[in-house]
């Protein structure tokens, strides 16, 4: 028994389908996969990449991205938190996990989040850029300060079940220094949409061993005050250079 990790998949890609498609349906029956999100914005493909894994997969964990939340091709949904309530549905339905589960004798827990300027203010050319700003639709007396803390509040606030081990993970960064130093500067200016320094708290009070995240395409491990952070992103199709594009093994961290 395995436990695996992966994040921003993006099956909108015809490439990254096919891999997901490709991937053995015999290697990883015992196995267990951790999803940190973007998997696409489309809810027939979101269905049909769930289904695949849990197909290949004995569990598979998972927590929406950014881009999952995306309504702009969603003619009959108003509102990315009514997309958030259709994506639950889609998971369950694949028999997909967004709930805290064992792997052996590893609590795994997803964390829901959102970004909430606690990385920095977003200037004005990143208001013009970032699509979330226009593909994500909220109430309007929600802010990504108030989206944030709406995730947030869903997260457990202790373990359901005592364990050896936690291994937490959210599509969001828990905190900024998980950014390497060799990001050129005119990257930085994305540093307010990251994530939220709340699933760093959160992640700390759970007693989280170790911690994967995704969004920021950029692979790394650091261990920072005692908490290993993995991110495996698997990427857009051009990013070769910067993703694994393969499955990340974590038992050797966790013994």
């Amino acid at each position: 028994m395995r436990l695996f990790a992966l994040s921003d998949i993006h099956v909108d890609y015809p490439d990254n389908a096919r891999w997901v498609d490709a991937l053995s349906s015999e290697d990883y029956r015992d196995d267990t996969l951790i999803l940190a999100g973007d998997l696409t914005e489309d809810r027939h493909l979101l269905a049909w990449c769930l289904q695949r894994f849990v197909a290949k997969f004995r569990q598979v964990l998972f927590v929406p991205g950014n881009h999952d939340l995306w309504v702009r091709r969603d003619p009959d949904i108003d509102c990315s938190l009514r997309k958030f309530d259709q994506v639950l549905t889609i998971a369950a339905d694949a028999g997909a996990w967004m709930q805290p589960r064992f792997h052996r004798d590893t609590l795994v827990v997803p964390l829901l989040g959102w970004y909430d300027y606690s990385f920095g203010s977003p200037c004005d050319d990143l208001r013009v850029m970032w699509m979330d700003y226009r593909a994500c639709r909220w109430p309007d007396d929600y802010g990504p300060e108030r989206v944030t803390e709406h995730f947030l509040q869903m997260n457990p606030d202790g373990l359901p079940h005592a364990a050896s081990r936690v291994v937490t993970f959210s599509h969001f960064l828990p905190r900024i220094d998980l950014i390497p130093f060799f990001v050129p500067r005119a990257m930085r200016r994305l540093d307010p949409v990251l994530g939220s320094s709340g699933i760093e708290r959160q992640l700390r009070a759970l007693g989280s061993d170790l911690h994967v995240y995704g969004h920021s395409h950029i692979n790394r491990r650091v261990v920072i005050d005692g908490v290993v952070y993995v991110n495996n992103a698997f990427g857009y199709p051009q990013e070769g250079m910067i993703a694994a594009r393969a499955l990340l093994a974590l038992d050797n961290e966790l013994r």
